[in-house]
């Protein structure tokens, strides 16, 4: 029988293991919480003392300084306390802890900490946040959970877009009523492409008019001409277009003023004008000059035109959406001064250190080195800002250039006609004729 009962219990342990990695690859939510969830409550329970004594969380009651006679005898401290930490709490695909902070520590700490947490832990990714003033929430991730992010939902609301997916699992939504004003870098084959496309595939079937502006002879942009109100190819047509649009812009505030309103969404339906979205790919491309007298001047109108649309579009439901592969104070003053403007920021993987910190330094440090941390495997995944002033990562979703060529053409007949920007194109053929 002794046998007989080792080949048995050989045989239910492996299948058990063949359920097992069926139930890991296919519900990697039950796995994990049958299996995963368990063994690394356990690991946060046993290595939770360990972890914060060696990376300086735990704090002694006793003084580091002690009077022995008439000397000071100064000393490590003795019987270090480590942080009370709550019982681990299971999430979808990870778990959460909260600390309550000894008098004299911040967040920045636990930070730091983060990367001995992960280790230790053995999970993919540990965030810290600071839900209250005097706790931390440490949220652990068992595993990335862009690597496959599918596609979250949303309600569907005007002038706003559903992107991908948030880290946390939820949708990653551009909502230009909240955040008017938005700035997407990333390097080539970053997924900035993929995300402008799919951008202008949650527009099109909305009641707005897109404008775009492509310096690359409209390589990118052109292929949704269909469903743009108008699309400019060079510096020269750009400066064209953003002169129309500001004209409009003021026509628009004197509607408002005639109204005795602050906005147009506080006019009447039938009075209100269409919001227009301007999308810039390659804003480099508008900043910078050959030396020349025509380029400089053409440089500086752009700057000045596109920083009036990012000071005073957002009440008129004039909206900037401004993408590059590198931004910089190199380009000039009028970068920096824009880039103030555009509330919302997507920073996808970068060459260089500097356009995360354009795109992010001004908002939050620590966001600048996970954006420098992406790679170049992960492509469309990006830092980018919420609401509420806060970053995480996301990831677009992947949206095919036949779809989203399909999609402009299939609501074409939406497309609104801005007759002020067609007669500056028009004029402008005509001088150069």
């Amino acid at each position: 029988m002794g046998p007989i009962l080792l080949a048995f219990a050989l045989a239910v342990l492996a299948w058990l293991l063949v359920v097992g990695d069926l139930v890991r690859r296919h519900r990697p939510a039950w796995h994990w919480y049958l299996v995963g969830y368990p063994v690394t409550a356990w690991r946060v329970l046993f290595t939770w003392r360990r972890v914060a004594l060696l990376n300086d969380l735990s704090v002694s009651k006793l003084p580091a300084r002690t009077l022995v006679g008439h000397l000071i005898v100064k000393g490590d401290p003795v019987r270090p306390v480590a942080p009370r930490a709550s019982f681990p709490r299971a999430t979808r695909m990870g778990l959460s802890v909260t600390v309550r902070l000894h008098a004299g520590q911040t967040p920045m700490t636990y930070m730091k900490a983060a990367d001995a947490l992960t280790h230790a832990w053995r999970v993919h990714a540990v965030r810290v946040t600071s839900p209250e003033r005097g706790l931390v929430l440490l949220t652990a991730m068992a595993s990335d959970p862009l690597q496959r992010p599918g596609l979250a939902t949303a309600p569907t609301e005007l002038l706003s877009a559903l992107i991908g997916a948030l880290e946390s699992g939820g949708a990653w939504v551009m909502n230009l009523r909240l955040v008017p004003h938005w700035l997407i870098t990333g390097a080539t084959r970053s997924g900035k492409s993929t995300l402008l496309a799919r951008l202008i595939t949650q527009l099109a079937a909305q009641p707005v008019a897109l404008v775009g502006i492509d310096c690359k002879g409209g390589m990118e942009l052109g292929l949704f001409t269909a469903r743009l109100s108008a699309l400019a190819t060079c510096r020269r047509e750009a400066v064209a277009v953003l002169s129309a649009l500001v004209v409009d812009m003021q026509d628009r505030m004197s509607a408002c003023r005639t109204a005795g309103v602050r906005s147009i969404w506080e006019l009447p339906d039938k009075l209100r004008p269409i919001p227009v979205v301007v999308i810039v790919d390659e804003i480099a491309e508008l900043y910078l000059s050959d030396g020349t007298r025509e380029s400089k001047a053409e440089a500086e109108q752009c700057s000045t035109l596109l920083l009036r649309l990012g000071q005073l579009g957002a009440a008129l439901g004039l909206h900037l959406v401004v993408a590059g592969q590198r931004v910089g104070s190199d380009l000039g003053p009028g970068v920096t001064a824009l880039r103030a403007q555009l509330g919302g920021r997507i920073c996808h993987r970068v060459n260089d250190p500097g356009t995360a910190e354009m795109t992010l330094g001004d908002l939050n440090k620590d966001a600048v080195s996970v954006a420098q941390s992406i790679t170049a495997e992960e492509r469309g995944v990006a830092v980018c800002t919420g609401p509420d002033g806060g970053w995480g990562r996301a990831r677009s979703h992947l949206t095919p250039t036949e779809e989203a060529v399909s999609t402009a053409r299939k609501y074409s007949g939406m497309t609104p006609e801005l007759p002020a920007i067609n007669r500056a194109l028009v004029a402008l053929e005509g001088d150069d004729k």
